[in-house]
């Protein structure tokens, strides 16, 4: 399905961006359904020096390359500053972007936009699976450190992961 440059035809590449922690079964979702749809997709982990995340950036990237290995098309790399910085640099011309619901947009339409104006980037809005619509990386951590079952809501490796982690306290 992928179409190599060595057949004359440039690679579609886009990114899926996020803090990632941890990756949940909704930014799976998003990661899959693009990596079908576009040649490499690069997923850019946020480095964001003034939060202090559950698992450090490179736990992150171990973590998601773990669980998007099967896909063969998936590139995992950290990065701060903008992300058309990132784009630009690696020759991406699409964002994909999960929404979730209105809420959602609203933000991300004037990110999108703001991100058009800046470099021509355009992203891509993927309606997320309705079985994943109340998933957020801080929720799962929160119901996590209760002692609440989400091994539905994670990879099995980010489930152990997270047990781990949160064991130490």
């Amino acid at each position: 399905m992928t179409r190599p440059e060595s057949e004359g035809l440039p690679l579609r590449r886009a990114v899926c961006p996020g803090s990632f922690d941890p990756i949940t079964n909704g930014h799976l979702d998003i990661i899959a359904r693009a990596s079908k749809l576009y040649d490499v997709v690069h997923v850019a982990v946020m480095i964001n020096q003034s939060k202090k995340g559950l698992f450090e950036i490179e736990e992150r990237i171990d973590l998601i390359r773990q669980v998007t290995r099967e896909f063969g098309n998936v590139e995992v790399e950290s990065f701060h500053g903008l992300l058309v910085d990132f784009c630009k640099e690696r020759d991406i011309p699409a964002i994909v972007k999960g929404l979730r619901a209105v809420s959602d947009f609203d933000y991300e339409l004037q990110m999108a936009q703001m991100n058009n104006g800046l470099s021509g980037v355009e992203t891509l809005f993927v309606p997320t699976n309705p079985a994943y619509s109340f998933l957020s990386s801080s929720l799962v951590k929160e119901v996590a450190a209760w002692g609440g079952d989400i091994a539905h809501l994670v990879p099995p490796v980010v489930l152990e992961a997270l047990n781990k982690r949160l064991a130490k306290g």
